[in-house]
Order: C-alpha cells, then structure tokens, then sequence
C-alpha cells in the first residue's frame, strides 16, 4: 500500500502585534485544513502568532508573555493535526525564532533558527539566539527536517538535516519580503538545495503589507530533482494542499498544479495594490485622498488607490496653478471620471499669492528662484493634509523613486503624506506599469504618456530642465543605490563621467529629505528606508574624497 502525506500550506495574511486575531486565523486555517483538506498536517508561516517582523515589540517583556499565552491557547486548539508553526520561543532567558509543531495540546517538537540575517530590512540578530540543533520530526510517519527562512538559503542545515537525521523531506516556513522577480530567485535557490540533498522541499511564505514591506506569498513546493510540482498564486491569501507519497524509499510530490508567474509590470502592479490595501485597512484610514496632477505618476497612484480600497474610498483633488496647462486639468478629471473617483477642484493661485504677499519683505531684493515654485507644492500639501485631518482619508504622495533619489521633490510639499505608493518605483518602470494597467482597462487618458514630464511650477517647465532623461537617469541610479557601485564603476559601464558625478551628488545630498519622507512600498533589491541607512550627516563623497 502506498504511504500518503496531505500538507496543508497556510498563505495567510497576518497582522504585527494582533496576537488575538493572528491566533483565530491559525485556528481557522488549522481545522479547515483538517476538516476540509483532510491534511495530516498544516504549515503557517514564520513568526507567525506575533505577525512579521515585530521588531521592537520583541524587547518588552509583556508582549512576549502575551505571545507565549496566544501561543499556549492555539496549542491546545490544535486537535487531530499537526500543526508546524512559527513563533517567538523565550527558552532560559534568550530568544529564539523558532518553529514549533503542535498536536492534542501538547508540543513535540521546537527548532530554533540557526541563520539569522543581519542585511537589507532584516535585523534578526538585534533579537534573536542562533539554534545550534537540528530538527527532524516525524509527521504522519515521514521524516521531516524543519527549517526556517535564511537557514534554506545557506547549504549547511539541510545538508544536516538529511546526511545526518535522515530527513526524507523537509519543511521551511518564511517570510520573505518581495522585491521585483524574487519568487523566482527563490524557486531557482530551493530547487539547488532540492538536488544537492535528493530531497523534497515545501517552501511556505507569508502574504501581506507591513509597513514598507510587502509579502508575496507564492509558496511553492519542489520535487528532489528540483522539478516545481506546486506554485501556489502571489500576492493573495489561500490554504493549498500538497500531497505526497513514498514509492521506493523516497518522498516524492503528487501535486501537479503550478500557478503562471505573472509579468514584471503586473508582478509590481499587484505588489503596490496589496501593500496600499494593507497600509490603509491595518492603520485603520478612512480611505485615501491623492492630488491628481494630470501626469503619469499620479495616474498610477490614483489606478493603485483605487484598485486596493475601491473608488468610493478615494476622493482626487485637482490644486492648479497659473502654471497649470488645461490639458493637464482635462487628464486629470477624465481619469477620475473614468475610474469613479470623486474629484475636486481647488484653485491655489489665491493662496500662493498670499504666501507670496506676507513674504514680500522678507524677499525684498532677491530674485524668484525654487522658493516660489516649492511656496505651491507647499500650498497644495497643506490642503491635502486639511481634508486628511477633515475626512479621516489619508494622503498618498506621487513621488517616483527617481525623485526621491535626486531630491527633485519639495519638503513638506508634495513629500507630504502618510503613504509613498511608489516611492521605490523607478520612473521609466512607473510608464511600463501604467501600461499594463491601461491594458486592463484603459483609464488613463493617452495624452498623459506622450507628454514630456513636467512639475508645471514655471513657465514651459520640463523635468529634464532640472535632470538626465530618465532613460539615463534610472540606469545610474539602480548601479549607484541598488548596487553600491562607485562612480568610476558606472562611468566605466559607459555613462557620461559629468553626468555620474551629478547625479551622485544629487543622491547624497539629499539624505535628509529621504530621512523625512513617508513609508512606501518596497519593491527593489534596495529600497530607500530601512534597508539604505545612510548617514545624513557625512564627508564621504565630497569633491575629491570619493
């Protein structure tokens, strides 16, 4: 007779420091699993009865006894299945990140993560002990090695795990933030370690926004000759089950449905709606307001607002200016018409001259500069953030990645807000994902992509008045933020040594604006926020010390 094992892979989306409702969730996933799958077991993801990464809510006391009592109460819920869940596990007075499987009230096994990372948006060693032994647990009868995370990325503990334990499959539970195409970054580095250890592995991720970050989910599963036998949908919560058999001494998946990996532009797409959604619901808003400029930036964060919470919840508002071409107003209100958003216009003109009139004295003799064009996007700041106060809404800023970068955005301005949707989005990416949003339904007028980018806060205003064409600009910035590379390694990829130079030094200078900016979503290898910790106050790079 032919052994059998049903796992039931828990994608869910959970909520940092609601132990409460983070427990019915593992509770609810965990009897229909075992009542509708008829799963002998059920996975959940990392850390996952305190919600991921609780950060600093780990440091007091009362939050991990709650997190041990919440952890005490699914324990004894957990009847008829075994349930491998993640946890923060308080063991002799240190902490560990640790997995724990569950069954009848009682625990039988706990692993204790061994590779903590220290990189990017992680922090783990701030908090956690490294385990030093390792898992193999018995589940339904088949030898299952337990992992979590960073330990799959390091070939040690799975090579451990089999060599020496005799795991015949093994389980990772994870939450790993998304960034552009890493589902398959992940999928690639899973199946290695699969055939270096002749083995299968179920890989288990966390759904959802937090804060800057998002999680993917896209668990998946791969056989011992690194073949994907299951890829559970991105960016959505669900319970899927995998089944798997022994046939001549070795496990081997049964499953054989692997979901399509969308594109790149709708990979980002659903990234920035799942992580607005969640900002908005988790923080409890009203819903968002978004000044609707007429061009493309605020085009995509209007499709994304309103594709996240629906368009009764967003409400656009229309600031023009003595600046302000027609057609920019024109855009504007046809795309608010277009996706059923309720829109306004508020003239500024009135309010710039009066900011400009108690300013008279006080710039009696200098001439206008860059402080007159920031006095409007100051104005229409403060008129967004009024309505946010009124309405209980709260305001997305526009700004591009490209912009934050050089600093090509005002303080208080346009920078003012409690969510940056696109913040990490590169300005050339911001066109390809409009497109695609475009092509799911044409919502933004075709006049917004062929005009020249502009800020429209003087005269016959162009974006590359003030920058490179984006087309230059973007490469730069992703070699010099995203990979560390120095200004002689991008010249020498073929960019324009004066060009470099300048753009390097609009990126450094520009720390403090960054400092003070909104969160906004994560989706490059290297995101501005709490994983580019620059110094503001620094000599490097200066003329001559770089």
């Amino acid at each position: 007779m032919t052994e059998r094992l049903r796992i039931a892979l828990g994608q869910l989306n959970l909520l940092v420091g609601d132990l409460d409702g983070n427990r019915q969730q593992l509770r609810d996933a965990t009897r229909r699993a075992r009542d509708q799958l008829k799963a002998h077991a059920v996975i959940l993801p990392e850390l996952a009865t305190t919600g991921y990464p609780p950060e600093d809510l780990l440091l007091r006391p009362g939050f991990l006894r709650d997190a041990t009592d919440s952890l005490d109460r699914l324990m004894a819920e957990a009847q008829g299945i075994d349930v491998m869940v993640g946890h923060p596990w308080l063991n002799e007075g240190r902490l560990y990140n640790a997995l724990s499987v569950l069954r009848d009230g009682k625990r039988s096994a706990t692993y204790c993560k061994h590779c903590l990372p220290n990189y990017g948006v992680f922090d783990e060693k701030r908090y956690f002990e490294s385990g030093t032994v390792s898992c193999v647990h018995a589940i339904h009868g088949f030898r299952t090695g337990l992992l979590i995370c960073e330990d799959i990325w390091e070939p040690g503990p799975a090579r451990r795990l089999v060599q020496d334990l005799g795991a015949e499959l093994i389980v990772v539970i994870n939450a790993s933030p998304y960034h552009r195409e890493k589902g398959r970054e992940r999928e690639r580095m899973v199946a290695d370690r699969a055939r270096e250890n002749g083995v299968a592995i179920v890989y288990l991720n966390l759904v959802g926004g937090q804060d800057e970050l998002v999680f993917d989910g896209g668990s998946f599963v791969v056989a011992a000759d690194g073949k994907l036998a299951l890829r559970c949908p991105s960016f959505e919560s669900g319970l899927y089950l995998a089944e798997f058999e022994r046939r001549d001494g070795r496990v081997m998946p049964v499953t054989q449905v692997v979901a399509s990996p969308p594109p790149v532009e709708e990979e980002v797409y659903r990234a920035l709606v799942l992580g607005v959604r969640d900002y908005i619901g988790k923080n409890r808003f009203a819903g968002a307001v978004i000044g609707l400029s007429g061009g493309i930036d605020s085009a995509l964060t209007l499709c994304i607002a309103v594709d996240a919470i629906g368009a009764d919840r967003v409400e656009a508002v229309m600031m023009p200016s003595r600046y302000t071409a027609d057609m920019s107003v024109e855009d504007a209100r046809a795309q608010a018409e277009a996706l059923g958003v309720a829109s306004r216009i508020i003239p500024i003109e009135t309010m710039f001259n009066a900011f400009n009139d108690a300013l008279r004295e006080e710039f009696r003799g200098l001439p206008a500069d860059a402080t007159e064009e920031n006095l409007q996007a100051r104005t229409r700041g403060m008129l967004l953030m009024a309505i946010s106060n009124k309405t209980g809404r709260m305001v997305i800023t526009t700004g591009n990645k490209s912009e934050m970068s050089v600093g090509y955005a005002t303080l208080y301005g346009d920078m003012a807000g409690g969510f940056a949707a696109i913040k990490d989005v590169p300005k050339t990416l911001v066109y390809r994902i409009a497109k695609y949003r475009n092509s799911v339904g044409s919502v933004i007028p075709a006049r917004v992509f062929e005009r020249a980018p502009s800020a429209e806060l003087r005269p016959d205003q162009k974006d590359t008045d003030s920058l490179p064409p984006y087309d230059i600009l973007d490469p730069i910035l992703e070699r010099y933020v995203e990979r560390d590379q120095s200004a002689a390694e991008i010249v020498a990829a073929g960019f324009e040594a004066r060009t470099v130079e300048r753009v390097i030094a609009m990126v450094d200078s520009n720390e403090y604006k960054r400092r003070q900016a909104p969160p906004g979503v994560r989706i490059t290898p290297r995101a501005f926020g709490r994983d580019r910790r620059y110094p503001i106050t620094s000599g490097y790079g200066r003329p001559g010390k770089r």
